[in-house]
């Protein structure tokens, strides 16, 4: 459950503040004056802070709010006051307050401020896995002619607020994609929110995406806050939304023209200024012929088009992936990276990676955990691709470079089949030779033309 840091100089109001958030489940801390709630956040950050405007002592509520703000940007702080002016409440917010609450505290109004609060710190929270996800640098990887015109186009569409509809196969990164628009554009400073449209049950879509308020329905306990309220002066990034049902594309719709929204259960429209990034994996313009997908919604998300290529279409690319992911997942765990062979990344080059970059960071973070500062081997390689290939039925060969040679790509799919019947026997050569057909000196014969290497008996 999350926890709320309550700093105020006054007793009564923590001990009854502590008492409402206590009782809806939250965990509070409390802090007397300025300094020791400073202390109280820096021991462990809060998920969200009431703070109080007015306290004694060398730090008043400002001087905390940006002591506070400086040090956990993504930290929600609710101010409280009786005697507040409105310069207060605006030298509060440009200091980076999230809220301002005028006491005699009311339970309803607390407990609505501190749950918005949250939902805001989850979207932050939300942003930042995308922002680590992203890399090292903030780049896209590779150098292939494919990538190259992807980054040139988000380049030339960031700065803007036209709506970005991204097309790819699942795995290729769309979600990396809308995450480099929005840090390239004037809304970097503003919330990144993400909606899976595809993990949203239909009856509930309309309420994840504008809210509702308490009591609209059987289960509405509480008001909420919806997604386009989240992403107000940022960006809404709505992946897998070919997967809406119809309803939810007309209300969509409706959002996006009048730029504003209403909550469920509510009765007054709410203006918001949301840059819309839509994601899909299906051909949308077929689903618009076949009547599955609103021809004006597809128009309206579709002023910027960029589609993803696959990474069998950018081979060239893996070598530099691959050390990518090698570098984040020594960055994440601490321990060093495995050492790559030769044959290791050309078997890595020639399979087909149906799951895309996903599947590759995947496969890579994988042999890294098993191999961490050791050699990784094509045999090593193979034995993780024959055992994804086995679970997911993927067992055609690789794809075969334009105008590849016969000799190469048989090669290549001679490499697969060894390594899988390696790994399937145990390392057993004479086994391995068995379930081949063939007998152990040819396959040995064989292992040497195509550089694998094993340690098997």
């Amino acid at each position: 459950m999350a926890e709320i840091l309550v700093v105020d100089d006054e007793p009564n109001i923590r001990r009854m503040v502590g008492a409402i958030l206590s009782a809806e489940g939250f965990t509070v801390r409390d802090a007397s004056d300025g300094e020791s709630g400073v202390r109280a956040a820096a021991e462990r950050e809060p998920d969200a802070v009431l703070l109080d405007l007015m306290m004694p002592g060398a730090l008043d509520g400002m001087a905390v709010l940006s002591k506070l703000h400086e040090r956990f940007p993504a930290l929600p702080v609710v101010m409280m006051s009786g005697r507040a002016e409105l310069s207060d409440a605006v030298r509060a917010t440009k200091l980076g307050a999230f809220h301002f609450l005028e006491k005699p505290l009311t339970h309803e109004a607390m407990l609505l401020t501190i749950r918005s609060a949250l939902d805001l710190r989850q979207a932050r929270r939300e942003a930042q896995t995308l922002r680590e996800e992203f890399g090292l640098t903030g780049e896209m990887v590779g150098t292939s002619d494919a990538i190259e015109r992807v980054r040139e186009l988000i380049a030339r569409v960031a700065p803007s607020d036209a709506r970005v509809l991204v097309m790819g196969e699942s795995g290729t990164g769309k979600e990396l994609v809308a995450a480099a628009i929005h840090y390239g554009s004037a809304r970097r400073d503003k919330p990144l929110v993400r909606v899976n449209c595809a993990a949203i049950p239909r009856d509930l879509v309309e309420s994840e995406m504008f809210g509702h308020e308490r009591g609209a329905f059987t289960g509405a306990t509480d008001r909420r806050i919806g997604r386009f309220e989240l992403a107000d002066q940022g960006t809404l990034f709505m992946d897998e939304v070919g997967d809406l049902g119809e309803e939810a594309q007309a209300k969509l719709l409706r959002a996006i023209e009048a730029k504003e929204i209403e909550r469920v259960g509510g009765g007054k429209p709410i203006s918001v200024n949301v840059r819309i990034i839509a994601a899909t994996n299906k051909d949308l313009e077929r689903n618009v012929a076949d009547g599955r997908f609103r021809e004006d919604l597809y128009f309206r998300l579709n002023v910027i088009p960029l589609r993803l290529p696959p990474l069998r279409e950018r081979a060239e690319d893996i070598d530099a992936l691959v050390l990518h992911f090698s570098a984040l997942g020594r960055a994440r765990s601490g321990h060093p990276a495995p050492r790559w062979t030769p044959a290791a990344m050309e078997l890595m080059r020639r399979y087909r990676w149906p799951g895309n970059v996903r599947e590759l960071a995947n496969i890579v973070e994988r042999l890294g955990i098993l191999h961490s500062g050791a050699e990784v081997t094509a045999a090593d390689v193979g034995a993780v691709l024959a055992i994804d290939g086995a679970k997911s039925g993927a067992h055609a060969p690789p794809a075969p470079e334009p105008d590849q040679p016969l000799g190469d790509a048989l090669d290549d799919y001679e490499r697969i089949l060894i390594t899988q019947a390696l790994t399937a026997s145990g390392g057993n050569v004479a086994e391995a030779a068995r379930r081949l057909r063939t007998d152990r000196p040819n396959l040995y014969r064989r292992m040497r033309r195509l550089d694998i290497e094993w340690n098997g008996v």
